[in-house]
């Protein structure tokens, strides 16, 4: 009975962090992920919004292009040494641009989701498996 309790906060959790994300994406923050697979999983999760990949072009040029934008910014790469590394890149470049991109939902999820699963592809998988342990039945999107 205690494991279920720790998948019913674990969800809990993971979906505040949604409508979080989801509250960003609603005023046009632009939602920064590694690849198509992980747009497609927050999709699936009700994520609409500004998604851009990381991985097309020179770091910098992206940052920049994104900085004159001038909207908010999410950072959700995977939690990897790779997905790491190109939080921290980003992050850097964002700041010399005058930008304070969000690396907290990122932060958080990796926190949450502990060794279970290490990227924003695997969410969506996680999030179901976590509703059925639960019981819990909130749509999804598709």
């Amino acid at each position: 009975m205690a494991d279920l309790e720790i998948y019913r906060k674990r969800l809990e959790r993971i979906e505040e962090l949604l409508s979080e994300l989801s509250e960003y994406s609603g005023r046009g923050a632009i939602i920064i992920v590694e690849g198509k697979r992980d747009v497609l999983s927050l999709k699936r999760l009700g994520i609409k919004g500004n998604f851009e990949l990381a991985t097309r072009q020179s770091l910098f040029n992206f940052s920049e292009k994104i900085a004159r934008l001038g909207s908010e910014v999410v950072i959700l790469t995977d939690w990897d040494r790779r997905g790491d590394i190109l939080a921290i890149k980003l992050s850097g470049y964002f700041q010399s641009f005058g930008l304070k991109p969000d690396l907290e939902i990122r932060n958080k999820l990796r926190f949450i989701s502990q060794k279970e699963i290490k990227d924003i592809e695997s969410l969506y998988t996680y999030v179901s498996k976590l509703r059925l342990k639960t019981g819990s039945c909130k749509q999804d999107f598709q």
